[in-house]
């Protein structure tokens, strides 16, 4: 409900805001105003923003009245400055602004979320027919398989009996004497029988080929070796459509989120994933991509820029033993695109991380891909991935349900470059203070000799008493001193009875 413009003659003892809803969201403020009569304006274009169009006091109005109407327009005031801040808090809590999620280059089951459009140059799909026959759907698939064979068996078919038709054996059908090209062939479907038959090499021995046909002979050869084809071609389709290791990648999964939190003193991204199966990926390998647009020093836009990200193949680390789950993890140094990436920046942030898992299926021995993606939203700081393994009686028993479970650790809200200054400066600052105490213990040593050295002295040229030397060996020179040997002092007391 909104009001504009609205004007009350009479003069309220309390104001009540009005109840604004706009997409679920009701904002309700309750003022006590104590004003003299006026006019009233409320608009909806500047929010709940409330003015006062009061008239003229009068000449005797009280003190008490003058202060309930300052204390009036002041909370109005605050109210007003407080409403957009409110609003906003509104907005995000319920949805109304908020930020657009990104178009997934990969979905989370694998799929590259991309179309090919505008192509001219189709016929390249015919020069590799075998792969463009794999990569069908189940549906074209089938009905391309049904269809070469019914189409070869037609054809033939027609053939045998246009032959029949040529020689004039349907003519003489009840003729004993005569010797047909095909025995037993009285019409089309006869003739397309006999063609499967000699396709699929059946062999009733009903309808039998004679020797007097010779253009017969010629075409019982053709067709025995074009459906040889036809099988080898069709029968090999289905069996690597079927033997596809696609419906192997469902059963490796990855965590729904990442996670970013401190590994060794260090920031790093991590994600975990497992395979269901009993059986093991050979050679699994991890890689992951950086999907994000840039615009380089030049002013070229490049969209959808691929940045490596270093999952440990400096260290090998990507080469996976995949038996039970792994979480895969990337430190986040100067040469990874997070790494002046903090916390609020991450929430602002808008990139897509792929991830992707290759290796051989160790029953087939042909090689999978598993694929999945990251968005910035689904990148969880400050947390870590639940323990999950757990060890049994003879075994090691892990509960997939804390798959995807994580939960909150201390974390630095600072990027990793940040952090790395701040331990370089504190490292700093202890070498600096280590030296300082050092050379303040040095410094007192030396001071601590001389003054003592003073205190000794009795005025003759040799020294009483014994001297401390602090941190190092001291020569103490003393010119008029023959009690000096060696670096050592003597009493006057050895001196003498020198």
């Amino acid at each position: 409900m909104a009001l504009e413009n609205s004007v009350f003659t009479l003069r309220p003892e309390s104001l009540s805001f009005p109840v604004v809803e706009k997409g679920k969201v009701l904002v309700e403020e309750a003022t006590e105003v104590m004003v003299s009569t006026g006019v009233f304006h409320v608009s909806e274009e500047l929010g709940h923003e409330v003015t006062t169009d009061t008239a003229q006091p009068s000449a005797n109005r009280s003190w008490k009245s003058k202060l309930a109407e300052r204390q009036a327009n002041a909370a109005s005031d605050e109210y007003v400055k407080k409403l957009p801040r409110v609003m906003e808090k509104e907005r995000g809590r319920f949805g109304w602004a908020k930020r657009r999620k990104r178009q997934r280059y990969v979905e989370k089951n694998g799929r590259c979320n991309v179309s090919h459009g505008n192509m001219r140059e189709t016929y390249r799909y015919l020069t590799d027919i075998f792969t463009t026959l794999v990569d069908l759907n189940w549906r074209c698939s089938l009905f391309v398989f049904v269809m070469a064979y019914a189409i070869t068996w037609l054809f033939f078919g027609a053939i045998w009996y246009l032959i029949a038709y040529l020689r004039g054996d349907l003519d003489h059908l009840e003729d004993e004497t005569w010797t047909p090209c095909v025995n037993n062939v009285n019409g089309f479907i006869s003739a397309f029988l006999f063609s499967i038959e000699t396709e699929t090499t059946i062999g009733y021995g009903y309808r039998v080929i004679t020797d007097q046909c010779p253009v017969g002979t010629m075409l019982l050869l053709l067709q025995a070796i074009l459906g040889s084809m036809v099988n080898a071609f069709m029968v090999g389709c289905m069996f690597v459509k079927i033997s596809q290791p696609n419906k192997r990648a469902e059963t490796l999964v990855f965590s729904k989120n990442a996670v970013i939190s401190l590994r060794d003193d260090k920031l790093c991204l991590m994600f975990r994933v497992g395979d269901l199966r009993s059986s093991h990926i050979v050679g699994a390998n991890m890689r992951a991509k950086l999907i994000k647009s840039k615009q380089t020093q030049e002013g070229e836009f490049i969209p959808l820029d691929q940045t490596d990200i270093s999952v440990g193949f400096e260290t090998g680390d990507d080469r996976l033993f995949l038996v039970s789950p792994l979480v895969i993890s990337h430190e986040i140094d100067h040469r990874s695109p997070f790494w002046d990436m903090s916390q609020g920046q991450l929430e602002k942030d808008d990139f897509e991380m792929v991830v992707i898992l290759e290796g051989m299926v160790e029953a087939t021995g042909m090689t999978c891909q598993a694929r999945s993606s990251y968005l910035a939203d689904e990148v969880q700081w400050g947390h870590r991935f639940s323990p999950m393994m757990s060890l049994a009686e003879g075994f090691f028993d892990i509960d997939y349900g804390a798959f995807h479970q994580t939960f909150e650790v201390d974390t630095p809200s600072c990027s990793a470059h940040e952090l790395s200054l701040a331990a370089a400066r504190l490292e700093a600052h202890l070498y600096w203070s280590i030296s300082s105490k050092l050379d303040e213990e040095k410094w007192e040593g030396s001071s601590l000799t001389n003054q003592s050295g003073k205190q000794l002295d009795n005025g003759k040229g040799g020294v009483v008493g014994p001297t401390f030397i602090v941190g190092e060996i001291t020569r103490i020179q003393e010119q008029s001193g023959p009690g000096e040997l060696n670096g050592c002092v003597t009493t006057d007391q050895s001196e003498s009875e020198a």
